[in-house]
């Protein structure tokens, strides 16, 4: 295990959320609001942190699968709790557990919070939890990447590691140039979402938080409504933006090199439209009663579906009142998520597709024993190494979503709460139902199921393989020797 590079990763990006940090410190100048020095004294103290976490760079500096998944969680955990330090000493989270589940739902761009009043926050505080939803989207270690020299082979296990999905590949032979592109692509769609947002008559400092909370697919609102008091143009430019960010960047990738055909044949892209189209129309005939007409029954329906599947989390109306038919099709969406290769978080649409067409092969193969069929995807044999993974994965995520369901229960609230309060963090969605719902908060939660569902949100976002082998490896400690 080479320790030293993984204290050298480390530290590198706790400085680079340093930088991070520089934002909401701007915001506060801005605005002239005293937390400026809360936010200037934690970047200082990342900074001189990470540099003495890194000391001097090793002269080993390749890294393999297993240090790969120890740098990304450790990574992950170093930056929630370096960025839970502002809200904790501004004053607005007394309770550091809470500070931490507020950070923690932001970087893993889940969007639950324990506020009730979100609107009583200073500017710079809205800013910093907007943003980490943007910093946590497509990845620090990947920005670490695009902007640090780092040894290609190794850094492929540094992406891999962070990068949701089954699988992820390189756009171009060299990782950092792949990071660059992916940030390039991220950054300027994100900055589309604002001029827009802005032209549509929404606020600049609400743009630019919505943008953020957009791109990250998180879902922190500065209205305690969330997208409700915005207007009908805002919400349909949200729902359109929600959508495209769950779209894996592969996509854009190959319409950026002019391979517009081959973007446009892409399985996981279309099952994933095709999702949308159908759950929104379902959605919208059984809640048509609702609303004053369809044109409004088909903005909410898709607002909604785009929010969820795309585990954004944010909502146009309290859809804990809609049909349980349709809850119901929302709670599928949690589960589902958004493409591989996306700011999302859920199962991935791809790893369903899999599932289904292997599952259809089994069957087929029970029929027909001596015929031979492989399970393909986007055109490809699916390798065995990849369904493997995606056995495992699924067995992992059910064992974890069973326990922490089963800790949660302890604090005695209703079973609809419990079971969608962890699917939502789970799966980095936000909001749940009943006592979890969009109107409501998690502060119901005690320290513990907090603390559970922390673990929960890090472990669907590092889709859960980088969490457990760091858990695993401290188990047994002759590893890190």
């Amino acid at each position: 295990m080479n320790l030293r590079m993984i204290r050298y990763i480390v530290g590198s990006v706790i400085q680079i959320e340093a930088a991070f940090l520089l934002l909401p410190a701007l915001t506060a100048l801005i605005y002239q609001e005293s937390c400026i020095w809360v936010f200037l004294g934690v970047a200082l103290f990342c900074l001189l942190g990470g540099h003495l976490l890194k000391g001097k760079r090793p002269e080993n500096t390749a890294i393999f699968s297993s240090e790969g998944y120890i740098s990304v969680a450790l990574c992950w955990i170093m930056l929630s709790i370096c960025g839970a330090l502002p809200f904790y000493f501004s004053g607005y989270f007394p309770n550091p557990v809470d500070a931490l589940f507020e950070i923690v739902s932001g970087f893993t761009t889940t969007g639950a919070t324990i506020l009730s009043d979100v609107e009583i926050l200073p500017r710079s505080i809205l800013m910093w939890r907007s943003f980490s939803h943007w910093i946590g989207g497509m990845g620090v270690l990947v920005f670490m990447l695009a902007i640090l020299p780092m040894a290609g082979a190794s850094s492929m296990y540094l992406m891999r590691a962070e990068s949701p999905g089954p699988s992820v590949g390189k756009l171009v032979p060299k990782v950092r140039s792949t990071a660059k592109i992916l940030y390039i692509i991220y950054f300027f769609m994100t900055v589309a979402e604002m001029v827009f947002l802005v032209f549509a008559g929404c606020p600049l400092f609400d743009s630019v938080n919505l943008s953020f909370a957009t791109a990250g697919t998180g879902g922190f609102g500065v209205l305690n409504s969330s997208a409700g008091d915005y207007n009908a143009a805002i919400q349909v430019i949200l729902t359109v933006f929600m959508i495209l960010f769950g779209v894996n960047f592969n996509v854009y990738f190959l319409i950026y090199s002019g391979n517009t055909r081959e973007a446009l044949q892409c399985e996981e892209a279309r099952t994933y439209f095709g999702i949308i189209g159908i759950s929104t129309l379902l959605i919208a005939v059984n809640t048509f009663p609702m609303f004053a007409n369809f044109g409004e029954t088909i903005l909410h329906a898709a607002f909604q579906v785009a929010s969820i599947i795309t585990t954004t989390g944010f909502s146009s109306t309290d859809f804990d009142l809609w049909p349980e038919f349709s809850r119901t099709i929302l709670v599928i969406l949690m589960f589902i998520g958004a493409c591989a290769g996306s700011t999302g978080g859920g199962i991935k649409v791809s790893r369903i597709a899999i599932m289904v067409k292997t599952v259809a092969k089994e069957l087929s193969f029970i029929i027909h024993p001596r015929n031979v069929r492989k399970t393909r995807f986007e055109g490809k044999p699916v390798e065995h190494e990849v369904l493997r993974s995606i056995n495992v994965f699924l067995v992992s995520y059910l064992i974890i979503f069973v326990l922490s369901t089963l800790i949660v229960s302890l604090d005695n609230l209703d079973g609809i709460t419990n079971f969608t309060a962890v699917a939502s963090a789970v799966n980095n969605i936000g909001p749940g139902l009943a006592k979890a719902g969009s109107t409501q908060n998690f502060s119901i939660f005690s320290n513990l199921s907090k603390m559970v569902l922390i673990f929960d949100m890090l472990a669907g976002r590092l889709e859960i393989f980088p969490i457990l082998i760091l858990g695993s490896l401290c188990v047994k400690k002759r590893h890190w020797n």
